[in-house]
């Protein structure tokens, strides 16, 4: 075939194509459009997204590896930097990624509808979740980009300025006081959607006051009166009053999706990353805590030898300390409960996200101060509801305590007010186990349980970190903003910088 006719070919063929699709320009949309798609996003999958992808954000692999160590649940210390206080960043973009998404609801998909039955509660409800991510990143980073952020798309502010804790977090507890007052059991609500209370208005009530209730204590050392009126107003509203109050998030068995976070430290995960640290186990070990062997395994030593003991890893150790250090001595996370169980077995473990129990430990706490019509004669009272709760939950689901035990063990016989405030901390922070990013929060309000850092130096000369540090492309992305909030900052962009309400004495 000649090039001539080959050219005369191709140019017919060209003309075809063109004319084609010009005649199928009518209709198009129509015709590619599934007759079975939706226009629109249902703001309830935005929601289930949400809560699901923030929850698992404080108990993923990075989380309870870093934070977790430096509350000392996990060992960790040959496998992260982060755990030896060598400084990295933690998971910004993907908290700022579950506060894009959360806003959508009131910026796009219910917009208009603030003040209809449609919209009203949904609204509230997807604020109380937006709350709860704040307080997260504050308590993580401390000053952050906030009121200048989740705008909307026709609003977008390229470098948004970071605004100061104390800002943040009065402004948090009045948005908490409307979404509150928008919640109405007669207005539509999520549903099935809605993987804490399935739409249960009453229960989200009971919620939000809770939440608050955990703001105002947060601000107990920086600003006792605000702290103490904020308490007060959450403790005269429904609160959770039980477990069966309690905001989780159901797990499965599916590796793939909705496994519970502590599963990472089981599969795809390096073996080291599965043992304890020696302050937890040595506290579950001197209280005879019957959830001692649901969490901890014996060591393999110990195994072998027909003794069964228990026995933690020291953390944040040096590279010399580490060598020749037998494995086999210390225990490891309980294969049987935390594997087997909720992966193996289909017994999935829920990822809580505010329990009854932690109610009973604020309510103790307050009672210590006298707030809210409570007396520090109730105090001991809450704290072993509190314990009673946190023994009930999954995996442990121990119903039945002797009185006796309780009485041996968590007694406020003869203590004075700041050592009955160390055993309530210290039963929050088992409690807590698998959610590190409380009790990292709760350890540096009160400063208990005692903690006592590892021996590797890190960047912080040997001391448990305060915050986590800000990501690098903040520094280029958004140099401005960035320079100014360091420069307001005690020890600059570093472990050592204390957020706002990190002030007690100690």
């Amino acid at each position: 075939m000649n090039s001539k006719l080959l050219n005369i070919q191709t140019k017919i063929f060209m003309a075809f194509l063109i004319i084609f699709a010009i005649s199928c320009t009518d209709g198009f949309e129509e015709l590619n459009t599934p007759p079975t798609s939706s226009t629109t996003i249902n703001p309830g999958i935005v929601l289930a997204k949400v809560q699901r992808d923030g929850n698992f954000l404080q108990s993923n692999q990075t989380s309870n590896c870093t934070l977790g160590s430096w509350v000392q649940y996990w060992n960790s210390s040959t496998n992260l930097p982060t755990s030896r206080y060598v400084f990295q960043n933690g998971d910004w973009g993907g908290y700022y990624g579950c506060i894009r998404n959360i806003a959508q609801i009131r910026n796009d998909l219910l917009l208009g509808k603030e003040s209809t039955p449609e919209g009203k509660t949904k609204l509230a409800i997807a604020k109380i979740i937006e709350i709860d991510l704040w307080q997260y990143i504050t308590d993580m980073w401390g000053d952050i980009p906030f009121s200048e952020s989740a705008l909307g798309e026709d609003k977008l502010i390229p470098q948004p300025k970071y605004d100061t804790q104390e800002s943040i977090y009065k402004k948090l507890i009045g948005d908490l006081d409307a979404a509150i007052g928008n919640l109405d059991a007669s207005d539509d609500s999520y549903g099935s959607y809605d993987l804490y209370y399935k739409g249960d208005v009453t229960k989200w009530i009971k919620y939000a006051n809770s939440v608050k209730l955990q703001l105002g204590m947060r601000l107990k050392y920086v600003d006792p009166a605000f702290a103490k009126a904020t308490v007060e107003a959450a403790l005269s509203q429904p609160l959770i009053s039980g477990n069966s109050d309690n905001a989780m998030v159901q797990t499965n068995t599916d590796y793939t999706s909705s496994y519970n976070p502590l599963l990472n430290h089981f599969v795809g995960g390096s073996p080291d990353l599965r043992y304890l640290a020696e302050a937890i186990v040595a506290q579950l070990v001197n209280t005879n805590d019957p959830r001692l062997t649901m969490i901890a395994a014996p060591t393999a030593t110990s195994v072998k030898a027909g003794k069964l003991e228990y026995k933690g890893k020291a953390i944040a150790l040096t590279d010399a300390l580490s060598v020749g250090i037998n494995n086999d001595d210390y225990s490891q996370c309980s294969n049987l409960t935390f594997f087997n169980l909720a992966y193996n077995q289909a017994h999935p473990i829920p990822q809580y996200v505010y329990t009854y129990s932690e109610i009973c430990f604020y309510k103790a706490e307050a009672a210590l101060e006298s707030w809210g019509g409570l007396t520090p004669a109730q105090a001991e009272g809450f704290y072993q509801d509190g314990i009673r709760a946190a023994m009930a939950l999954k995996p442990y689901e121990i119903t039945t305590i002797p009185q006796t035990y309780i009485d041996a063990q968590f007694s406020f016989a003869g203590l004075t007010s700041e050592q009955k405030l160390e055993k309530i901390m210290t039963q929050k922070w088992i409690m807590y186990f698998g959610r590190s990013y409380s009790a990292y929060a709760e350890w540096r309000r009160t400063g208990y349980p005692v903690l006592t850092p590892g021996p590797n130096l890190g960047s912080t000369n040997g001391q448990i970190p305060r915050r986590v540090g800000y990501p690098a492309n903040e520094a280029l992305l958004n140099e401005k903003n960035y320079n100014e909030v360091v420069s307001r900052m005690s020890h600059g962009d570093s472990y050592l910088t204390k957020v706002w309400w990190d002030a007690k004495a100690k």
